[in-house]
């Protein structure tokens, strides 16, 4: 008779993504670059008298915030990744990371739509040269944090945990299929989105300032920013779209779900229940009971789903229904 320790049993709800820290360590750079722009800016303004200058570094400030936020929750999701209280780890913080940060990005949005209809009724007088040098400023150093940024995620994943790494042509094609929904991490997009948008921002700015120098178009500048301010509004929907989908546990993959239950169905076994959610980003969790007049034993049915990538906690209830 072999004895086995408790450990051998047990696992942990280490559910962060693949590369936390290296995002961790890139978006950190990225607050660090925007912080330094946004001093640079508000002193160059203060000492020089220019407004452009200090409204482009307080807006600055706004999106240093936001990605601050994203850093932080890298931190927090790896300094308590072994915290009990976090039922399911804490895989999920970027995704609420996030979440803030598409009300932010909604925010910035309103505020230039606002600015952008006074400044329609009451044209306000433009220094175009500087205003020109300032958009393009701010567009080098959100162009370099977007670089830092880019999602370069390769297509190589961990399988769950105790399964082996078989699997059939079907579950590869799906894993394909499925796999840029569940492996997508949504603290580092959000922080892109907000560099992005300061990015998109600068460019149309810089063609609004340009086209009413040389036109005498007063009223090209606040238009094109009313047409930014619905680009930066789409994008912080999708946002809380994407984001909000993983907090509140919806289905976090349909043909996986399929794959799940066609597996376990064989013979007289039926899945009765299922539950499939992301509980970080490329970890997946599945809760399901079978029924059947000839139940096996839970384990037997965990093997069932070996090779699946992504499925990171697997909880198997089994019930006995004759006939």
């Amino acid at each position: 008779m072999h004895s086995h320790s408790i450990e051998q049993w047990t696992h942990d709800h280490a559910f962060l993504g693949e590369k936390h820290d290296e995002n961790e360590r890139r978006t950190w750079l990225v607050v660090v670059l925007t912080l330094v722009m946004m001093v640079g800016e508000i002193v160059a303004g203060s000492l020089f008298g220019s407004m452009a200058l200090l409204a482009d570094g307080w807006h600055m400030g706004t999106h240093a915030a936001a990605l601050g936020i994203a850093a932080f929750a890298y931190r927090f999701a790896r300094r308590h990744l072994g915290n009990a209280h976090f039922t399911f780890g804490t895989g999920k913080f970027g995704d609420l990371a996030a979440f803030a940060s598409a009300i932010i990005l909604g925010l910035i949005a309103v505020e230039i739509a606002y600015e952008s209809v006074l400044r329609l009724i009451n044209p306000v007088p433009i220094v175009y040269g500087e205003a020109i040098a300032v958009a393009a400023l701010g567009l080098g150093v959100n162009l370099a944090s977007a670089w830092l940024l880019r999602d370069n995620h390769d297509h190589h994943h961990g399988h769950a945990h105790g399964h082996s790494h078989a699997h059939d042509d079907h579950d590869h094609d799906h894993d394909h299929h499925g796999h840029h929904h569940r492996h997508h991490d949504n603290n580092l997009r959000a922080a892109y989105v907000h560099v992005m948008t300061d990015a998109a921002t600068s460019v149309l700015a810089i063609a609004a300032l340009a086209v009413a120098m040389y036109s005498g178009w007063v009223w090209a500048d606040p238009a094109v920013g009313l047409i930014g301010s619905a680009v930066i509004a789409s994008w912080a929907f999708g946002l809380v779209k994407s984001s909000g989908a993983v907090l509140l546990d919806v289905r976090a993959d349909e043909k996986l779900e399929r794959v799940i239950r066609s597996r376990m169905e064989a013979g007289d076994d039926r899945v009765t229940d299922l539950h499939l959610w992301q509980v970080g980003p490329g970890h997946c969790a599945v809760l399901l009971s079978v029924v059947s007049d000839k139940p096996k034993p839970p384990a037997v049915y965990k093997r069932r789903l070996a090779g699946l990538k992504g499925l990171s906690h697997v909880t198997v209830e089994v019930e006995t229904c004759p006939h």
